[in-house]
């Protein structure tokens, strides 16, 4: 009698699905946040939103340089350290000639007000 076992066909190798491990980047939190503090200080709250901008910011960038690559948002993070220190820098300037200026007697005189005529 003949062997059975070289009758039937060996069974077809399935392929075998492969997993490769992507690594999925994600934005840090602090980057849209210093982003949106940074808009807020331009816009409704100047010194509140520019101080969390910079903080956020700031807090940001090292998470992103620790993260190895999988975090981002760099971007977001610079631009909000841009406009929260623009607003920032530029708001202790007024502050600081809405002081000195009038120690200097030099005020700031606007026309037709408190002026009684001639």
């Amino acid at each position: 009698p003949e062997s059975t076992a070289a009758a039937t066909p060996a069974p077809a190798a399935t392929p075998t699905p492969t997993v490769t491990a992507t690594a999925s980047t994600s934005e840090t939190p602090a980057a849209i946040i210093s982003l949106i503090g940074g808009i807020t200080g331009f816009t409704i709250l100047p010194m509140l939103g520019s101080i969390v901008a910079i903080i956020t910011g700031h807090m940001a960038q090292s998470e992103i340089k620790k993260s190895g690559g999988m975090l981002t948002g760099k971007g977001m993070a610079i631009a909000g350290l841009i406009m929260g220190y623009v607003v920032l820098v530029g708001g202790i300037c007024v502050f600081c000639l809405a002081i000195i200026l009038p120690l200097l007697g030099i005020g700031l005189s606007i026309p037709f007000i408190g002026n009684t005529g001639y």
